[in-house]
């Protein structure tokens, strides 16, 4: 069993070690040489609001974007998909290996209510629900929630997590305000 775990957390690193977004919880995780969490175990209230909220927000993302790989017909869209479950599945993995080295576990679970809503529309009307709820609307969430995290977080490593990922959140939203723009000029 600690085999599994311990090449899980490997294989993890490893995804780290080559991926920017990545780095950024691998980077404020660092525990000491023999291993073990460098400071306490327990995460405060807030602390722990926060990484389910992220890990709801970051499911959602990645469960709606794999609907937009099927469900959509716009290149441009996919590609926004793709680069979405490539972030956010690094952020995801990165926020799992930071809470549990604080001893805190989440099960992270998509907004079932959006995906299944987005999961029933196609094609243009997908487009647009998808770019607008996922694409902007998230990701203005998502700025705002990191934000806080990193100015009133109790925990020093997962604040400076959440500020390394703003800049990466915030690009996402530029991204996709910038197609919302383009989708709105095209009809």
């Amino acid at each position: 069993m600690k085999s599994r775990h311990f090449l899980k957390v490997m294989s993890v690193a490893t995804v780290f070690a080559a991926a920017p977004v990545g780095m950024m919880y691998a980077q404020a995780s660092n525990a000491t040489a023999s291993g073990t969490p460098a400071s306490g175990t327990q995460l405060s209230p807030v602390d722990q609001q926060f990484v389910q909220d992220a890990s709801q927000a970051d499911a959602t993302e990645i469960a709606a974007s794999k609907v937009a790989l099927t469900n959509s017909n716009d290149a441009q869209v996919k590609k926004f998909a793709r680069q979405m479950i490539a972030d956010h599945t690094k952020l995801s993995l990165g926020m799992a290996v930071l809470v549990e080295k604080k001893g805190f576990g989440t099960t992270p679970s998509a907004d079932s209510a959006l995906v299944g809503k987005l999961q029933t529309l196609k094609g243009r009307e997908f487009d647009q629900a998808y770019v607008e709820q996922i694409g902007v609307e998230a990701h203005q969430r998502a700025v705002d929630l990191f934000q806080q995290e990193s100015q009133s977080g109790t925990d020093a490593k997962l604040k400076a997590a959440a500020m390394h990922a703003l800049p990466t959140i915030k690009h996402h939203l530029a991204m996709a305000q910038q197609l919302a723009g383009a989708m709105k000029g095209s009809s």
